[in-house]
């Protein structure tokens, strides 16, 4: 879930001019038909539920992926869009395997003491009987190098934590997270057999968080696991009491060959520009802990739910209103990059709207566009003030979204209240029960609301180019 530190570095309200009262009345009025049909119903949560407990987790190239791409095709033609059809994608194939242990070596006598870990997307697995060193606690790279040969033979614990004190929680994530991405290769290049990192999440417990981390063919690879918070902080105590502690360290994931996926895709086609095309969508796969139920099950059960909402009220948009659950975002991003740049003759995307921030109470949106064209879209924040989303700001859009605007479309990402977000992530914890039915139903209704206002404007990109649309 790597957009969310776009969402989260955003800059000011802008004022906009008013909108024509007339027209602004009838939104309104098409806001709370929407309300009535989404609040009575919590038809996305629904279906949120039925994904994360007849599928489950769905990381790229596995069984449940494959499952749960022909569910979410035969949900849509259910709900009877107008068009649906699957989008051929070729995605990596890693998986965890049974295997994920660390524990503390005794150094004299007793039990060792075990830590709760869990491999790092896109690890090598250590030796079959595990990787028993010394270990070095740094909270940067900078400290790691300045340790030299200090760090040799040992396993590197990478121990930054989240910082709390910060208010944006997804700001507080990307001032981490590179230890989770880069931390094996920078562990590897000073002679370190292994990496350990402390989970990326501002909660104290014992639930270890996954995440994609990366390696570069000129650097040995080492393997890679993170440790809960809890965990972390133990280890750390025990360090400062015992410098020469030891620890043992058995993973047994691997990666296989690619395989094919698909993003999925459904539409209700426009009236008056049916080749012009607003796009809302998000991430269908997940780790393959928990049931991806915030991260990003959501985000695509609200864009599913965007079509259902306008056809449960009889609306027709001018412009095709497309849902894309994009395949592969965690470990790839392949899913976004193929939509983008696949030949669509005669096509033009306008805007695309992505939910991947968790399915919590909606606050507005972010916006990526010129000025002349935000000032077009903020004007009508009005409408989304009866349900507190009426919050327009500058920069947002998302991973799976980002390829349409290097080709000119205005992209824009779902603002969400982000405190308990880092809480789930990536972990055993993001299942659907920590997941509300009226939040996520209002930030469903929101994105369908300015989705149906880009439809029905006369807002373009100021430069569509590129290959293809």
């Amino acid at each position: 879930m790597h957009s969310l530190v776009v969402l989260f570095f955003l800059s000011s309200i802008v004022t906009a001019q008013p909108p024509d009262s007339a027209k602004l009345r009838s939104y309104q009025d098409i806001l709370q038909r929407m309300m009535k049909a989404g609040m009575e119903s919590y038809a996305a949560h629904h279906m949120l539920t039925e994904l994360c407990t007849t599928i489950g987790p769905r990381l790229s190239g596995s069984a449940n992926a494959e499952k749960g791409v022909q569910w979410a095709k035969r949900k849509m033609e259910e709900l009877g869009f107008d068009r649906v059809w699957l989008e051929p994608v070729m995605v990596p194939h890693w998986v965890r395997g049974p295997v994920e242990e660390a524990s503390i070596v005794a150094s004299t006598s007793g039990k060792n003491i075990p830590l709760t870990v869990c491999a790092l997307g896109g690890s090598i697995a250590t030796p079959r009987e595990g990787i028993t060193a010394e270990v070095v606690e740094v909270r940067s790279f900078e400290e790691l190098r300045a340790l030299g040969d200090k760090s040799k033979g040992k396993i590197v614990f990478f121990n930054r934590p989240m910082e709390r004190e910060r208010f944006s929680t997804g700001e507080a994530y990307g001032r981490a997270v590179n230890q989770r991405g880069q931390g094996a290769m920078e562990a590897a290049k000073v002679g370190g057999v292994a990496a350990l990192i402390r989970s990326m999440t501002t909660r104290l417990d014992d639930v270890p968080h996954t995440g994609m981390m990366v390696y570069s063919d000129t650097i040995p690879k080492v393997p890679t696991a993170a440790v809960s918070t809890v965990g972390a902080d133990l280890l750390s105590e025990m360090l400062k009491k015992n410098p020469d502690l030891r620890l043992r360290l058995r993973l047994s994931c691997e990666t296989l060959p690619d395989v094919e996926s698909a993003n999925v895709i459904g539409e209700i086609v426009g009236s008056e520009r049916p080749d012009e095309v607003i796009v809302v969508g998000g991430h269908f796969d997940s780790w393959d802990k928990g049931q991806g139920a915030h991260d990003d099950g959501a985000g695509v059960m609200q864009s599913v739910e965007v079509l259902r909402l306008m056809k449960a009220i009889g609306l027709q948009p001018k412009r095709t209103i497309r849902a894309v659950l994009f395949m592969n975002e965690e470990n790839g991003a392949r899913g976004g990059r193929v939509y983008a740049t696949k030949e669509r003759p005669g096509v033009t995307h306008i805007a695309a709207i992505e939910s991947d921030a968790g399915g919590f109470t909606p606050l507005g949106f972010g916006v990526t566009a010129d000025s002349e064209t935000f000032s077009s879209i903020a004007r009508w924040s009005p409408v989304l003030d009866a349900i507190d989303a009426g919050r327009i700001t500058r920069g947002g859009g998302g991973v799976d979204v980002g390829p349409l605007r290097e080709q000119g479309a205005i992209t824009i990402g779902l603002r969400v209240t982000g405190q308990r977000y880092f809480d789930y992530h990536h972990s055993d914890s993001d299942t659907i029960d920590k997941v509300n039915e009226r939040e996520l139903e209002l930030g469903a209704i929101a994105m369908a609301m300015l989705s149906y206002i880009l439809s029905e404007e006369n807002i373009t990109p100021p430069v569509s180019h590129g290959p293809t649309h």
